[in-house]
């Protein structure tokens, strides 16, 4: 009996010591996970889509339907949350309700429609949407190498900039007439103009609404690395993805290929380097941006803080620039592709995420692309 004694005494010591490292461990990883450390805790919760590729669901909850590849995702003037399938060649729209509604495309590939039912229309892959100050509704038709507008007043679509033939061309005069390549996105600066990246010819082309002319605003040369500091006329770009304005009138870009994202001050037409160092990766969480390892970063969007938010798509994450410029936070993701689950952000799993967007109360909304999901992320209370 003594001799079991024994060996028992060394037994609870050990398990006693092991369950007290244990809750050590656990307490750390807690005190030092990205979004303790942020003070903050987001979580991920799905608004549209079953994870099925598929064209299914319309008139129901959108929860329910099948997405076909969401990309660009919005909140319209109605209060419903708008976004384009690339692969469906489509536009839809989830209401107050949950509802969901195809509103743009006939789901068939092509080019065709123009002056017509937008139902009627076909698209072929497009890339974002926006509504502008005269609340219609902007599509980038990147396989057709157009911008066009749905008037929904009048049930109507038409293109706007572009001719449908790839190439790059028309500076000064319409943009109806002037050649594009491959227009992936569009927004509306604080000068109410259409200013769009096109792409495959390493420009940002910007339209006037007004007089519908059509200029190069950045870009046009052969690709290159982008310098601090730079004149805006002469810097030149390595593919320029994405977009959108601060509250200053500051525009934000981030460049695909050359994974890092730019400031443009608008008014002194001088380009600023803020995170990346150009060198595609997934690393420098927490530290200084301009030295992360970005991956392909394909949407872009400024909250009301002045905060930047990145959809990393090559690493399946969602980043974030501090509004002071000075960090750079994982927010969600893990860096692997997958499908969910909802929950704790950085613990769920997306895949190949394209649209991002700041919503009306500091949310987050997403198009997570091959998870065939529109996605919300939102703050813990």
């Amino acid at each position: 009996m003594k001799s079991q004694s024994l060996l028992v005494a060394p037994v609870q010591q050990f398990v006693q010591r092991f369950l007290i490292w244990l809750a050590i461990a656990c307490f750390v990883s807690c005190l030092f996970s990205p979004n303790h450390l942020l003070g903050e805790e987001w979580e991920i919760i799905n608004l549209a889509g079953t994870g099925k590729a598929g064209f299914r669901g319309d008139g129901g909850p959108a929860i329910e339907a099948e997405l076909n590849n969401p990309f660009g995702v919005v909140r319209g003037p109605d209060g419903c949350i708008w976004f384009c399938e690339y692969s469906g060649n489509l536009v839809r729209r989830i209401d107050e309700n949950g509802i969901l509604t195809t509103v743009v495309g006939s789901g068939e590939k092509g080019y065709r429609g123009d002056g017509g039912p937008p139902r009627q229309a076909s698209l072929n892959l497009p890339h974002e949407i926006r509504f502008g100050p005269d609340g219609k509704l902007y599509i980038v038709d990147m396989g057709n190498h157009v911008v066009r507008r749905v008037d929904l007043a009048k049930d109507r679509i038409d293109t706007i900039a572009g001719t449908g033939h790839p190439g790059y061309s028309g500076d000064g005069g319409p943009a109806i007439h002037a050649k594009m390549k491959q227009p992936h996105s569009i927004q509306f600066g604080p000068d109410g103009k259409l200013y769009i990246c096109d792409i495959g010819n390493h420009a940002i082309r910007v339209v006037d609404l007004n007089t519908g002319l059509i200029t190069t605003f950045a870009g046009g040369k052969p690709p290159g690395p982008t310098l601090d500091g730079s004149n805006l006329m002469n810097a030149t770009w390595n593919g320029p993805r994405s977009m959108d304005f601060d509250k200053l009138g500051n525009m934000w870009l981030a460049t695909r290929e050359g994974n890092q994202v730019f400031r443009i001050d608008m008014t002194e037409q001088r380009v600023w380097h803020v995170a990346g160092t150009g060198k595609k990766g997934f690393s420098g969480h927490g530290g200084e941006p301009k030295l992360a390892r970005l991956s392909g970063p394909k949407g872009i969007a400024v909250d009301s803080q002045g905060r930047v938010w990145l959809a990393d798509t090559e690493s399946h994450s969602v980043r974030r620039i501090s509004e002071d410029g000075r960090t750079i936070d994982l927010i969600a993701g893990t860096g692997e592709a997958g499908d969910g689950p909802s929950g704790e952000a950085l613990k769920g799993l997306l895949n190949r995420l394209h649209g991002i967007y700041v919503d009306r109360d500091d949310s987050i909304l997403i198009g997570d692309s091959e998870s065939h999901r529109i996605r919300e992320f939102r703050l813990r209370k």
